[in-house]
């Protein structure tokens, strides 16, 4: 154990983690690019992004260079009754990017709260239409975030097993497929007419946290044209999609009933700092818009609109509209279609799927999430130099859009290993659990 080591354990609790089974994490000093660094002078690939937000490489000087000169001039002021010209220019670059008609912005800190502005201002969208809708609709295996809110429209219960007597009232439906989007259509007309709805709350095309799950951008349009004509509020949580990871700017664009409201993290901010967004519709800001006060949207966070993240988020948006980001994003599509041809034959691979820069592959085997042989596949990628995080027996690729040809063919070299490393095993079937 190191010093650095030592001192973590004294007061800090760690995300997602069972201190007692894991009671070591891994310092790491230094970052750049796609490398992280240990404090011993390890690198390793974060083949990952750290958790899809570092999607132009740590530390990118022109977002240091821009935030440098912003926490000169305006560190922070309350967003209440104030503005400011990061705000305002954010607004501008980011507004024409989004599919849609969205046209106005709410700040928040990350993408859970995203997730929960977007909860409110759907059900308040009805009431002050002076409609009483307590029902959210949302797909089963579904990951939104860890407040509240977030949580009630999530499905996948190793999170919220203690906290689900607790939740809003949530109607899930499975993710549609060819084999029931028929049956699927009928029962969600059922649903309308049964229970007052006030916003449907899905993941486009991607289900990151239930293992990068993707399903069709026409099948999912189905579902959105039913839930629209039926004044239903479409929310596209777009907090992992968003920002090119799916071959366009954002999933929406690929489906062709678009969101009333959008929510956005992560890579907003190009892993700099933390902010969330929420955008939305025109007519969704209007049922806000009235003489009475009582109608407006009483929701705050202290840092809403922080200078600094504003400017980190406007930054990358230049970077992600760049020909060279462009291209590095089309060349990683390209190597992860490769790679695919190469593994989903592979004797111990059940699946394979890829969508933009994301690629995942199923291991034959049945595991717990967060079982004996994901610890051991996370171990035995760092130990080779690569940060991934495996999901149960689902191993997946977000790299940042500047890693180099050497570097991800360094991911796949390393994956394939683990899967030789699993197949030859004289582990029993109990110890792979």
């Amino acid at each position: 154990m190191t010093n650095l080591q030592k001192r973590d354990q004294k007061h800090l609790w760690h995300p997602l983690t069972q201190h007692k089974s894991h009671p070591l994490s891994l310092p790491i000093t230094k970052a750049k690019g796609v490398w992280l660094f240990d404090e011993k002078g390890k690198a390793y690939i974060d083949g990952i992004a750290s958790w899809y937000t570092c999607m132009y490489g740590h530390c990118n000087p022109l977002i240091i260079e821009a935030i440098s000169r912003q926490i000169k001039e305006l560190d922070h002021v309350v967003f209440t009754g104030f503005t400011h010209k990061p705000a305002i220019a954010l607004s501008e670059a980011l507004i024409p990017l989004l599919p849609g008609k969205q046209q106005k912005i709410f700040f928040s800190d990350n993408g859970s709260t995203s997730i929960d502005v977007a909860i409110k201002m759907a059900l308040q969208y009805h009431f002050n239409h002076d409609q009483k809708k307590p029902f959210i609709l949302a797909l089963e295996d579904g990951f939104h975030g860890d407040t509240f809110g977030a949580m009630s429209v999530s499905g996948l219960s190793v999170y919220n097993g203690p906290f689900e007597d607790f939740f809003l009232q949530v109607i899930r439906i499975p993710v549609p497929t060819v084999e029931n989007i028929e049956a699927l259509k009928i029962k969600l007309h059922q649903l309308i007419a049964e229970k007052e709805i006030a916003a449907f709350v899905y993941e486009p095309l991607v289900q990151g946290a239930a293992g990068m799950q993707m399903h069709e951008a026409r099948l999912l349009n189905q579902i959105l044209q039913i839930t629209k004509a039926n004044g239903i509020l479409n929310i596209a949580d777009e907090v992992m999609t968003g920002f090119g990871k799916t071959g366009t700017n954002f999933a929406s664009e690929q489906i062709e009933t678009k969101p009333d409201i959008i929510c956005l993290s992560k890579a907003l901010t190009a892993g700099m700092t933390a902010m969330g967004i929420t955008t939305c519709t025109q007519d969704v800001f209007d049922a806000f818009y009235d003489d009475d006060i009582t109608k407006g949207f009483f929701h705050g966070h202290t840092y809403s609109a922080n200078p600094l993240a504003c400017t980190a988020a406007i930054a990358g948006i230049e970077l992600l509209c760049s020909v060279e980001i462009q291209k590095n994003i089309q060349r990683i599509i390209a190597q992860h279609q490769h790679f695919e041809e190469k593994i989903k034959n592979h004797p111990i691979v059940k699946r394979t799927r890829q969508l933009g820069v994301i690629f995942a592959l199923e291991i034959d085997i049945q595991m717990d999430r967060y079982g004996n042989l994901r610890d051991r596949l996370f171990e035995f990628y760092m130990k080779n130099g690569v940060l991934l995080r495996p999901l149960g027996n689902i191993v997946y690729i977000l790299p940042p859009y500047i890693i180099g040809e050497d570097e991800l063919n360094k991911i796949y070299e390393v994956i394939t290993a683990s899967l030789e490393m699993i197949e030859t095993s004289t582990l029993s079937a109990k110890e792979l659990m």
